[in-house]
């Protein structure tokens, strides 16, 4: 175990995983001072009155004296006072790490889970399938509970969802199976290029015993020094984990196994399908028995905002994707859509300095309009030339709501982040539903 006794830990960020974080290095006995760059930062409120707080900026004094600083992922190591830290030989991590650490103590697998796309539902259907099998699991990390917090239960695997900004400063992950289930341009705001992003991705697969990739994606696949010594795929066709379609049905398949016919699933849509298979690979990687798979899979609905029937009226459907903050994930939503009437696409909010050229093939089609709102709608509306511009998705939903008919779709998939205007995509897709139900 590592030893934190007397040693000087500073911590940036609080909120949930920061006070985890605080939690656990007090328990360890460490010397603990927590900065946090807000003026008035969520969960300080709950922090010992005995802790050193420092709030509104960085305290470089305090940086340079810490044995080890624990970063929030929301803060980038290239920042200038953590360079500067890094120079005077401070060690710098992340919650992950620390979690890690302990983990590998303890000697329970650990199943790590990331990606721009869909790694909330790999995540949380895996953890199903585990839970099936009698399991006791696990689950947090960017999703749910923070990672520490997990160590205060009796757990026979975890499962992790990890976020590009977690894996940067992780060095001591050893899954039993890992996955990068997609790489489309996310977080251009943080990262040089693609490729300094993919690679923040790929760190997963380091000592990592099973590699699940995307056969479709060639940027989910190993570079040489990160090779695990199992790798498994999963893709329509080609790949271990595959779609088989015979006489008008498609089933899950593992190698030459048959899983389970998709129509017995809760979940529909080729992106899910391509989730379910991962999570198949995943859990199989570390012996969870077919029976608790297929139990899984009959009983997952999804997660909220995720694709999620809002309303149903008039032959309408109203669909809340408010989860598709980047483009990747609205191209995997709109990709195979099964569609009767006109698509209505509401698009819009903080595009995190993307490129949104991709959607244009995908959306210039006669039967799409879309409806364009927010901080980058100016943007996503050259794409289309049935597009349309407003300040906020109301006005938006307002504007299209007399142009409704039966078999047509109303959806939210915004390819972008909801900070402009909303206090998270959960809020914007609840008003989104709010604004459905008014007709």
């Amino acid at each position: 175990m590592a030893d934190y006794k007397n040693k000087n830990m500073v911590v940036i960020g609080l909120g949930k995983t920061g006070l985890s974080v605080v939690d656990f290095l007090v328990k360890k006995h460490a010397n603990v001072k927590v900065i946090d760059t807000r003026a008035n930062p969520a969960g300080a409120e709950q922090l010992d009155k005995h802790i050193p707080l420092h709030t509104g900026g960085l305290n470089q004094d305090w940086l340079n004296a810490a044995d080890t600083i624990v970063i929030s992922p929301g803060l980038a190591v290239k920042t200038p006072e953590i360079q500067t830290a890094l120079a005077q030989g401070v060690e710098v991590i992340g919650d992950i790490e620390l979690f890690v650490r302990e983990a590998n103590e303890q000697h329970k697998p650990v199943i790590a889970i990331t990606g721009s796309n869909g790694k909330s539902t790999v995540t949380t259907l895996t953890a199903e399938m585990a839970k099936a099998d009698g399991l006791r699991v696990g689950m947090g990390g960017n999703i749910g509970i923070p990672a520490l917090s997990l160590l205060d239960e009796e757990c026979d695997v975890y499962v992790l969802e990890l976020s590009s900004f977690q894996l940067e400063t992780t060095y001591n992950l050893k899954a039993a199976a890992a996955t990068v289930l997609n790489v489309t341009e996310d977080h251009m705001n943080r990262y040089v290029d693609l490729e300094d992003y993919r690679q923040a991705k790929l760190r997963i697969y380091v000592n990592a015993k099973t590699a699940v990739i995307n056969a479709e994606d060639a940027l989910t696949q190993e570079d040489h020094q990160q090779s695990a010594p199992i790798q498994v795929s999963f893709g329509e066709t080609n790949a271990d984990y595959w779609l088989k379609s015979e006489n008008g049905k498609q089933y899950l398949m593992a190698k030459e196994e048959m899983i389970l016919p998709v129509d017995e699933m809760l979940i529909t849509g080729r992106h899910n399908y391509m989730n379910a298979l991962a999570s198949i690979a995943l859990v199989q990687a570390v012996g969870v028995k077919t029976a608790a798979i297929q139990t899984a899979l009959r009983a997952f609905g999804g997660l909220d905002h995720r694709f999620q029937v809002a309303h149903f009226a008039q032959g309408v459907r109203w669909i809340n994707d408010s989860k598709a903050t980047n483009v990747g994930s609205t191209v995997a939503a709109l990709t195979g859509l099964q569609l009767e009437g006109n698509l209505h696409l509401l698009l819009g909010g903080d595009g995190k300095g993307a490129d949104f050229s991709e959607l244009a093939k995908l959306i210039n089609q006669p039967n799409y309009f879309c409806y364009c709102f927010g901080q980058d709608g100016a943007a996503l509306a050259k794409l289309s030339s049935q597009s349309q511009l407003f300040d906020t998705m109301e006005q938006a939903i307002k504007a299209l709501r007399p142009t409704l008919k039966s078999g047509d779709m109303v959806l939210l998939s915004p390819a972008c982040a909801s900070l402009d205007q909303f206090a998270s995509f959960e809020k914007r897709g609840e008003e989104f539903t709010r604004l459905a139900k008014l007709g």
